[in-house]
């Protein structure tokens, strides 16, 4: 990190990339590796487990030689495909889908159980369920089933779909890396969502609720990258939204609107307070990313040291943490809780609200 202009005296917000304790919540658990017998109480949750799951209601069709999607693959199915089924007039393939939530629901109703048996999760009042899985009808059926399944066993806890758009949300909760005095007089500021299949970065515009600029962020503008389809190099990634980066505050400046010289982070892994990724980074582009000799918030002041005159200073932490940040200002009514992030895997984190002044 580079300086920035000196803390309020007031302000015991540390600013480290990874960092515990933030001007809004504080960081109980994030990346939750726990297991049981099985592996990973994560992976009973995922993308590839809700298609294990409409693969095996498709063999009950095919039996019949009804299955509504003939000789395709299940991995290869489009999520719009999928969703159509549920409003068409084809009841079997829409009983199909409602089958694979039922069962996709209770699963998740269980790895739910096991991180409430977590220390730091017991006390948990609402979960926001987000990633790109969230997006979809089915995902919102889902979130919806498996809080019945809870509550009917006696659970009472609240999941609720995050509020932002996946692809937005992993930008937006930047703004709440931040204390409130690094924002003032600024009307933006730029942020990164990495992941193993894309680079997303975009210009986010802070609220106008006059108590808190990061109350009611949104994103102004936003650039998508996806990698995968090229297969780069870690360097050649670094130089690439390095790149995109540039190119949005271009288009900030032609929006008129005044960003502050920071960049916040969402990225994979455990996050180190100098910014080093320790684990969890093995997908990202170009590998190595855990690397004692590479450290990407330091990558980027290198390469952009400035914006619009002022030194440029880089925020970085998970992105499931990030991802939850975004639901900050729907949390108030609440003491603890938590997101879960269904993708390829899936992403956690806990938060317990800090008492403002």
């Amino acid at each position: 990190m580079t300086k920035t202009n000196r803390k309020p005296a007031n302000d015991t917000t540390p600013l480290v990339h990874g960092g515990a304790t933030l001007p809004s919540v504080v960081i109980d658990d994030y990346n939750n590796e726990a297991r049981d017998r099985k592996g990973f109480i994560g992976d009973g949750a995922n993308k590839k487990s809700f298609r294990d799951k409409v693969d095996q209601q498709r063999k009950l069709l095919r039996e019949l030689a009804r299955d509504p999607f003939g000789k395709v693959a299940t991995k290869e199915l489009k999520k719009k495909d999928i969703d159509a089924l549920l409003c068409g007039e084809d009841a079997e393939a829409a009983a199909m889908i409602f089958g694979a939530v039922e069962e996709f629901s209770r699963d998740f109703a269980g790895v739910i159980r096991k991180f409430l048996n977590e220390k730091s999760w017991k006390k948990t009042e609402r979960i926001a369920v987000g990633g790109g899985f969230r997006q979809r009808r089915v995902g919102e059926l889902v979130i919806a089933r498996t809080m019945m399944l809870l509550r009917g066993d006696g659970v009472e806890i609240e999941l609720v779909p995050i509020a932002h758009h996946p692809d937005d949300a992993g930008l937006i909760g930047s703004v709440h890396l931040m204390p409130e005095w690094m924002l003032k007089g600024h009307d933006a500021i730029l942020a990164v969502d990495i992941g193993g299949t894309n680079v997303r970065a975009g210009v986010v515009r802070f609220g106008k609720d006059k108590r808190s600029t990061s109350k009611d962020a949104a994103v102004a503008a936003s650039l998508i990258w996806k990698h995968a389809e090229e297969n780069p190099s870690r360097t050649a990634t670094v130089a690439k939204l390095s790149e995109m980066l540039e190119e949005l505050v271009t288009k900030a400046t032609e929006a008129e609107l005044n960003l502050a010289p920071l960049i916040g982070i969402g990225c994979p892994g455990v996050i180190e307070a100098d910014g080093a990724i320790v684990r969890g980074g093995q997908n990202l582009p170009g590998g190595n990313w855990e690397s004692d000799h590479f450290n990407l918030p330091a990558a980027l002041v290198k390469s952009i040291p400035k914006i619009n005159e002022g030194e440029t200073f880089v925020m970085m932490h998970n992105d499931g943490v990030v991802q939850g940040l975004s639901q900050i200002p729907l949390m108030t009514d609440v003491s603890s809780w938590a997101i879960l992030t269904i993708g390829t895997g899936l992403g956690n984190a806990h938060f317990t609200n800090r008492s403002q002044p």
